[in-house]
């Protein structure tokens, strides 16, 4: 099944910092923030175990069991078992993402994308979710990012673990979906070249976003378009810079990195552009994402996610990000609406 024709929209919401990202967030916050996107329409959200060693998918299962299960699309990811047994969450290693929940559960969680380990997490994740079924499974963080120089390694387990069986389950209905869900471009490409398993879909964060695209542009989303699989695009605002936050790649965002956002909102400001609405739709403008699903933990920002992908943007303010080489040439922009 392609993602286009299972997703109800263009904008889902990410559920990772309700994993307690970056800081503690009240239940009440984050359950009221599940609760604002549901009543501002989104209907497809995604989660992973990873979020808080299973803090995220405890939250967002809390608020969507009070709703029809036919209403709404869920996804989650394999790759880490959450354990009983706890460790310190800021002592973990995280690859280049050390000390992102720091906050969240002090549960250990071990990686493991094998066949066994994946049908576990899978049946994990429904308990914490409070569901009897997922419609998308993501294969989660099986790259560089994480594993350094044993990446390879880390994605030929998930090749005959991982992807045999979420294919089977896939062929079997019992998931309608499965794919990728990383932060690197070469994961996917890697995977475009398989004969088989063959993925429906790819969620692919912070590589097609204004700050970065160059890559994804250039290869990876016309060979995925090429081959009929979808990309959902992940961290639309590249963690939050794009959208008033200070970081960028789930850090503290380096002094380059923000003279390109000052740029790109100076340019925004001449015409009356949001800057969010300028991220978000970006990432939606070339033909092979479906999707996009920025995260939020307050209720307020999800209204200004629905209004940002609603905004009206002058053909003139992407003429401009072109010309001062901001964003690739024949990258794909929004058509606006008359």
């Amino acid at each position: 099944m392609t993602l286009s024709s299972l997703l109800p929209g263009a904008l889902g919401f990410g559920t990772a910092p309700l994993g307690n990202m970056f800081r503690a967030i009240p239940d009440d916050e984050a359950a009221a923030t599940v609760e604002a996107a549901w009543n501002q329409g989104i209907r497809y959200f995604d989660t992973a175990p990873f979020y808080g060693a299973g803090l995220s998918e405890i939250r967002l299962g809390d608020v969507l069991a009070q709703h029809p299960r036919d209403e709404f699309v869920l996804s989650t990811k394999v790759g880490r078992l959450v354990l009983d047994e706890t460790e310190d969450p800021a002592a973990r290693d995280l690859g280049e993402k050390g000390g992102l929940f720091e906050h969240g559960r002090p549960n250990r969680m071990v990686n493991d994308y094998s066949a066994d380990a994946t049908l576990r997490s899978i049946e994990d994740s429904l308990k914490r979710l409070r569901t009897d079924r997922l419609d998308i499974v993501w294969v989660h963080d099986v790259a560089q990012d994480f594993y350094g120089d044993e990446w390879l390694a880390a994605y030929e387990t998930a090749r005959t673990g991982a992807f045999r069986v979420l294919q089977q389950l896939r062929d079997e209905g019992v998931i309608k979906a499965w794919g990728l869900g990383v932060n690197r471009v070469e994961p996917l490409e890697l995977t475009l070249d398989l004969d088989e398993p063959k993925p429906d879909a790819f969620l692919l964060a912070g590589r097609y976003t204004l700050l970065d695209h160059s890559r994804a542009h250039q290869r990876l989303l016309p060979a995925a378009a090429e081959q009929g699989v979808d990309i959902v695009v992940g961290g639309p605002y590249s963690s939050g810079i794009l959208a008033g936050g200070t970081h960028f790649e789930y850090q503290k965002a380096p002094a380059a990195i923000i003279d390109k956002v000052e740029r790109i909102k100076a340019a925004a400001t001449r015409h009356g552009v949001g800057i969010k609405a300028a991220a978000l739709q970006f990432s939606l403008a070339h033909p092979a994402t479906v999707a996009a699903i920025p995260g939020a933990t307050k209720p307020s920002r999800i209204a200004e996610d629905v209004a940002a992908l609603e905004e009206t943007i002058p053909s003139a303010f992407w003429n401009e990000l072109r010309a001062e080489g901001l964003i690739a040439g024949d990258a794909p922009a929004p058509v606006p609406t008359v």
